[in-house]
């Protein structure tokens, strides 16, 4: 399976690709505030191409459980500034992390070239125009509720089929709108109106979602059911957590990882592609 746009190109069948996490915001439940200096951020996001990361995915909003909207204006001020200015050191594509039309549109304009999509176009009815109007890929989550009250009790009767469902109906949303299905990716949204116990499922039966036909971004890095599992452990003692449960992904189907340890995540899905396809 392929995902390819004007000039850039990814077969999956050989590699799995990395997404590095870039967020330009003072409350992310891991690396809040971290990366809020323009240099700071780019000095990062250059430091995560050396390392490995095929695709750097940046957001001005922290959608961590209990988190609050940004306005629109402010969300602008924090990602314009650092697109533009990494747009123009790296040769890799920049993606930007939104639900916000308004956003999507000028971060393209400042050099992005994909768009993450948490609800699955669902937040925005303008999101999808947007997209298909750039032509560019999109990556379609699923989520149940809000960042705001999404962790709040989520309870599914059938959650593999429920979370396909939502994916499909979002993949029609977005070739209804002119996006070519060729560029849309799907997320089952791990941690988004999940319980741990759904997290883990989705990883297990996640070879189901390969029926949509489209690639399969999953993004496990740091979260809270793998600090649960290892005994409440906090988001920065959760590497290698996060180490196994990416090697469980990719030997179950996704195609693009996203993570905040991109040194340390690249050598794990080098070796975890080399295993599935049973040759180096």
């Amino acid at each position: 399976m392929k995902l390819e746009w004007s000039n850039y190109s990814f077969d999956f069948s050989w590699k799995t690709a990395i997404m590095g996490i870039l967020n330009i915001t003072p409350d992310s439940f891991s690396d809040g505030s971290l990366f809020l200096d323009r240099e700071r951020a780019v000095e990062h996001a250059l430091q995560m191409v050396e390392d490995g990361a095929d695709i750097i995915d940046i957001g001005g909003e922290s959608t961590r459980p209990g988190s609050e909207a940004v306005a629109l204006d402010e969300e602008l001020r924090r990602v314009i500034p650092v697109i533009e200015a990494i747009a123009k050191k790296i040769n890799i594509p920049v993606s930007i992390d939104t639900y916000k039309a308004a956003v999507a549109h000028r971060a393209i304009d400042a050099g992005a070239s994909m768009v993450n999509d948490i609800s699955g176009l669902m937040f925005d009815p303008d999101m999808a125009k947007a997209v298909a109007a750039a032509g560019v890929p999109v990556v379609l989550m699923h989520i149940r509720g809000t960042p705001r009250d999404m962790q709040k009790d989520p309870v599914y009767s059938d959650l593999m089929p429920e979370v396909m469902d939502y994916l499909r109906h979002s993949i029609r949303i977005a070739c209804d709108a002119g996006i070519d299905r060729s560029k849309i990716v799907i997320d089952p949204g791990i941690g988004f109106g999940k319980t741990a116990e759904h997290n883990l499922q989705i990883l297990k039966y996640l070879p189901e979602l390969e029926v949509l036909g489209r690639p399969i971004l999953v993004g496990v890095s740091r979260k809270a059911f793998l600090g649960r599992i290892l005994g409440d452990a906090g988001p920065s003692e959760r590497l290698e957590g996060t180490a196994a449960a990416v090697a469980i992904a990719v030997m179950n189907g996704a195609n693009i990882i996203r993570v905040h340890d991109v040194k340390e995540m690249a050598k794990v899905v080098r070796v975890a592609d080399a295993i599935k396809r049973g040759k180096l």
